[in-house]
């Protein structure tokens, strides 16, 4: 109290702790707001240990590191060999593809497909109420077809039924 009545009846100055702070000279050229001192952040010791759960290992060792250092190894031929069949089964699988540039254009279309996926989630994600109400519709459309679906044996093999006449479809093998 006193020491706020002294700083609001003095010039400018810096108060902390009930010491004022010189403040500025009125002919200096810099006429700058006062510069709040604080001390340095007390250190802190981390010499309280995790409590044991097994009395048979003394408490220092909870504090010492292991210098235990692990090396994978292995031949150099094995590494090798298998990258080169690997090589060579993609080489092959690559050769008997007729339309190359088919495979590339779906290849490049997922890429895009993936990429423009993650800019309108990252939009979706940025509007404020948004991403709450599409966790709430997904999980509102997850309890639906958990319960349509895989509560009852009956609505089960429907499912599976449902699955292999898309792969059937899909693979141009059915009807």
């Amino acid at each position: 109290m006193a020491a706020t009545a002294f700083a609001a009846a003095s010039p400018p100055a810096a108060v902390l702790s009930g010491s004022r702070l010189p403040a500025p000279a009125p002919g200096s050229a810099s006429h700058r707001a006062p510069v709040l001192l604080l001390p340095p952040p007390p250190r802190r010791s981390f010499s309280s240990l995790p409590i044991s759960l097994s009395s048979s290992q003394p408490r220092a060792d909870h504090c010492r590191f292991s210098s235990l250092r692990a090396r994978a190894t292995s031949s150099s031929e094995e590494s090798s060999g298998s990258g080169d069949e690997l090589l060579a089964d993609l080489k092959e699988k690559w050769d008997s593809i007729e339309n190359k540039s088919t495979v590339l254009l779906y290849g490049g279309g997922a890429i895009v497909a993936v990429w423009l996926s993650s800019v309108v989630v990252g939009a979706i994600n940025s509007v404020p109420l948004l991403p709450k109400i599409m966790e709430l519709v997904g999980l509102g459309y997850t309890g639906w077809f958990v319960y349509r679906y895989l509560l009852f044996k009956d609505s089960r093999k429907e499912l599976v039924n449902d699955i292999e006449a898309l792969k059937k479809k899909i693979a141009g093998t059915g009807e």
